[in-house]
Parts: structure tokens; sequence; C-alpha cells
């Protein structure tokens, strides 16, 4: 139930790229979370530059969403000069706040008297570890993944600090995220942001003794689910968590499109007092639609069974996007975007992505088309096609059909 002491929790949005931070904007973020080319832990993500800082805080404090840089690799010896660079770097271009894991980054950030917050790799699970960041200048801890929902709530009765939590994405095996496997196999550190994710594979076991071997089942003993809190939601919001966390920059627009939306939705929602199990169940389907690994609850009701794995390498999404065409050109006052199928074709009803760098995400149902000045029931590949789009869309954007597939529980 609502109270009207509860405050509304922060919605952050993982942007890997422009597609990505601007469809997070345009969905209803209340903050973006990014990384440059260097000491971010998603290494192999598109990333910015750190010339690209000031465009993005400009953008984003146009539409009243915070920033946050990923600074959250270990940093070696050599590498603090870089640390230090892209701290000040961020302070000139008015970033509001650098994540951070390794202690020598947050010195450097009260060094500067820039605002930082603890990382959820620090597996910060109580309030005296709460304190000691706080000394250090800290102005929030993202708490580790391995704390219940209970101990939250004890934590935030005994720290003023604030808090974040993650609320959806992909979870990892190891302990807060800090895992070796892929530094040991393939010589690429996960605490290097360069995981190459090999305990999402299916996994043999070798008897040496008879030369024999088998596969572990279907399981993928070692690849969770997906995290998903929208079935309990309104129980996260009143446990006074400050700052609900996507995770997700190395996946899709049309994800972070789906998974903010539907999360802006849910905690608006709530403080509408509107927020019903039927509701839930909806936004859940939705949120089933893009990509997913199966759902879990984390460990924010215990710890997770052994039926939390993931059972496939892979999406369970319901649907996936497939590319039919280019945007033209879009007429403003008729709201009307002209396209070239380059691929498959259109038919009235068809629901559609319209993807681009500065538009980002734009869903839609396919009401009419028009061939010239002509109505069409269907348009194929070689032609060019007419319709409205409520939303702006940009000369070049790709234009994807989405299909709804089914997937084996």
């Amino acid at each position: 139930m609502n109270d009207n002491h509860i405050r509304k929790p922060e919605l952050m949005a993982p942007a890997g790229d422009w597609t990505m931070l601007r469809t997070a904007v345009n969905k209803g973020a209340d903050a973006v979370y990014f990384g440059v080319d260097k000491l971010n832990m998603r290494a192999k993500a598109k990333n910015f530059s750190l010339e690209d800082l000031s465009e993005i805080t400009k953008f984003c404090r146009s539409n009243k969403v915070k920033t946050y840089l990923t600074l959250n690799t270990i940093v070696f010896e050599n590498e603090l000069i870089d640390a230090e660079e892209i701290i000040i770097e961020s302070k000139k271009s008015k970033v509001d706040r650098i994540i951070c894991w390794d202690l020598a980054v947050a010195e450097l950030c009260s060094k500067h008297e820039f605002p930082f917050c603890i990382s959820t790799q620090s597996s910060i699970s109580n309030s005296l570890a709460a304190s000691a960041y706080k000394k250090l200048g800290a102005d929030r801890i993202v708490l580790a993944r391995e704390c219940s929902l209970e101990e939250i709530k004890k934590i935030r009765a005994n720290t003023d600090l604030e808090i974040e939590a993650f609320i959806h994405g992909a979870m990892c095996i190891a302990l807060s995220g800090r895992c070796f496997m892929s530094h040991h196999l393939f010589d690429q550190s996960a605490n290097r942001g360069e995981c190459v994710q090999p305990c999402r594979r299916e996994y043999e076991i070798y008897d040496t003794s008879v030369d024999k071997s088998i596969l572990i089942g279907e399981d993928y003993v070692l690849s969770p689910k997906d995290l998903c809190t929208i079935e309990f939601i309104d129980q996260l919001i009143e446990a006074g968590i400050d700052s609900f966390k996507i995770e997700g920059r190395k996946r899709s627009p049309e994800y972070v499109a789906k998974v903010v939306s539907v999360y802006r939705s849910a905690i608006d929602l709530y403080f509408e007092e509107k927020l019903t199990e039927e509701i839930k169940k909806d936004l859940l389907k939705e949120l089933e639609s893009v990509y997913n690994r199966g759902f879990s609850s984390g460990f924010y009701f215990g710890k997770p069974s052994s039926e939390e794995y993931a059972g496939i390498n892979g999406t369970k999404a319901t649907t996936r996007k497939v590319y039919v065409g280019r945007v033209l050109n879009y007429f403003k006052k008729p709201k009307a975007a002209h396209v070239l199928i380059e691929s498959g074709k259109l038919t009235l009803n068809d629901e559609l992505l319209i993807i681009g760098e500065k538009t980002g995400v734009v869903e839609m149902n396919l009401n009419e088309i028009s061939v010239g000045d002509k109505p069409a029931d269907s348009v194929e590949k070689g032609n060019e096609v007419t319709f409205i789009s409520k939303e702006l869309v940009r000369k070049n954007d790709k234009v994807y059909l989405v299909e709804h597939i089914n997937q084996a529980n």
C-alpha cells in the first residue's frame, strides 16, 4: 500500500551507445549509466569517448535525467593517470556521479570533490560496511546482489547513504560478479570488463580412468536466469531503496525501450495506487517479449534454487525483430514516414520497430499503408511505402518487423 512518506525511487537505465541512451531517456528513465572506452566493466560494449561526455550531459540535463559514469574495474598502477583524467573530465562535463569499485578511484574522486557511488563488486551487505564507505566520501552504495529483501530493510534502517539495487537483467554465477573463470580460460578478465561468459555454455564431465565423457544434461549449470522484480516491485519501493538499476549495456535498444517503459509504468502506477496484480501480470508478459534467459527473483527472497538456471544458451524472448527496410524521409506535418522495403514484406496490422541513433526506438502498429497515393494491404521488397508515425523518425533509421515466436519452457 502506498505510504505518503515513501519516496519515489530513481529508475536507472543502461546506455551502451547513443541509440540506447536516447531510448532510455525517451522511455522515462530518471538516470542513465554508461562507460567510456577505458576502465569500465563492459569493455566489449560500444561505450563512449571522453569527448562525448559534454554532449551526453547536455542532452540528459535538458531532459532532467542524471548521468552516472562507470569507472568500476580494478585499476593497475600504470592506469591511475587514466583514472584521474576520466574523473577530471567527468567533473568538467558535469557528469552527476562516478560508479566505482577500486578504492583508488574513490580516493581520486574525494581528491577532486566529485560524487561517487560504490559498485556492487564491493559486496556491501551490511550497514557497518556502508558506514566505512561513507567515511571515504561515498554518497551512494550499490548493495551486493546476494542481499535479501529483509536484509536490505535492515541496512536501510541503519544508514543514511543512498541505496541502489538491481531490479532487472542478467545475473552472474559469481558473488557480485567477481569472477575469474574467463580470465583463467581465455585471459580476458571479468574484473576488467572483458568477460566472454564461459559460464553460459553447456559442460561435459570427463572420466580419465575410462576415457569417457557425458554432457551435464540441459541445465547450463553455471548460467542463471535473468533477474525480474516486476511481480514484487511494490515491496522494493516500500523497502526504501533509492535507485532501481536495470542491467543491460550490451543488450539491444528495443530491450532498453521495453524494460524501461515497463518499470516506469509500474513505479508510476504504484504511486497512483493503481498497480494491481493483474497489471503486474500484463507487464511481465511485456518483459517476456524481449531478450531474457527466463526470469528469477534472484536473492530477494532467499538463495536461488537449482531451478534458477537458464536451461538454454540464448534467449526465451517471445518476439524477435526482422529487418525490413529503412526510412527515406519523414514528413512532420502529416506525421508520415516514407520507407523503402529492402527485405521481406510489410502487411497491414504488423507491429514495427523503427530504430536510429537520434530517434532511439519507436514502437508502432501498422494501421494503414499507402503505396503512392493508394491504400494497400501489403507491400513487398523493392517497393516504397508511406504510413503514419506519430513519433518523429529520421532518414536512414532502420525499420524492423516484430515477429511473435513460441519458446519451449
